[in-house]
């Protein structure tokens, strides 16, 4: 089957934010007199929200409401000034972008990351992509795996979901594609391994964005 659209992932699938956000964490964990974490541990933390991110980042003993919200606030004053410090498009995004702007193939972005900030990224970084439309985390919206938000996005541009190609690097991805009836493509170059992808339902695998191109 060819695929008329693609809705794509935006941490670890079309840009790299991984150094940003764990910078961002770990000065505030360091404000809080907690440990910091490695920059690769971060790509098991991240993907489900920021709120679950401080949960996950803290020690379990110290995982209480107050806490979380108090590394919240330091986070995004973090992350609101040094998001840009190292986050890039990975390498053959933009060209992949080109080619499926030259081709009117639709595109939109779903992520976890708060919406404006979503939009934001995408704005500064990606702003020759076109995309159709670009959604974050809204207070109105259930986050991802939860499939509400793709089918909104589908139902908005008036293509079918069983036409949707979904392009994601974590479990999470997989299981909102397979939920909402899109296509699910595992994205190699992100943060999660090839294991996750599979068992949490990838229906293909690629190694460079260009392979997307196969589909459509």
């Amino acid at each position: 089957m060819k695929y008329k659209a693609v809705l794509f992932d935006l941490d670890g699938t079309l840009l790299n934010t991984l150094q940003d956000i764990a910078d961002s964490v770990n000065k505030g964990l360091r404000s809080l007199g907690f440990p910091p974490h490695r920059v690769e541990d971060y790509k098991l933390l991240v993907g489900e929200g920021r709120e679950v991110l401080a949960l996950r980042a803290l020690p379990e003993s110290n995982r209480d409401d107050a806490t979380v919200e108090k590394l919240l606030v330091r986070i995004n004053e973090e992350y609101s000034v040094h998001w840009m410090d190292n986050t890039l498009p990975y390498d053959g995004i933009p060209a992949l972008l080109d080619v499926l702007t030259v081709n009117h193939i639709e595109t939109a972005v779903l992520s976890n990351k708060a919406d404006d900030l979503t939009k934001m990224q995408i704005s500064r970084l990606l702003s020759k992509g076109h995309f159709a439309v670009v959604v974050g985390a809204r207070p109105s919206m259930p986050k991802k795996p939860d499939p509400a938000a793709a089918l909104e996005i589908a139902n908005g541009l008036g293509i079918a979901p069983s036409d949707f190609l979904y392009l994601g690097d974590s479990g999470v991805d997989m299981k909102t594609a397979k939920r909402a009836g899109m296509y699910p493509v595992g994205a190699l170059w992100g943060f999660r391994s090839e294991d996750e992808l599979r068992a949490d339902g990838a229906a293909a695998l690629i190694k460079y964005p260009s392979e997307l191109l196969s589909f459509l």
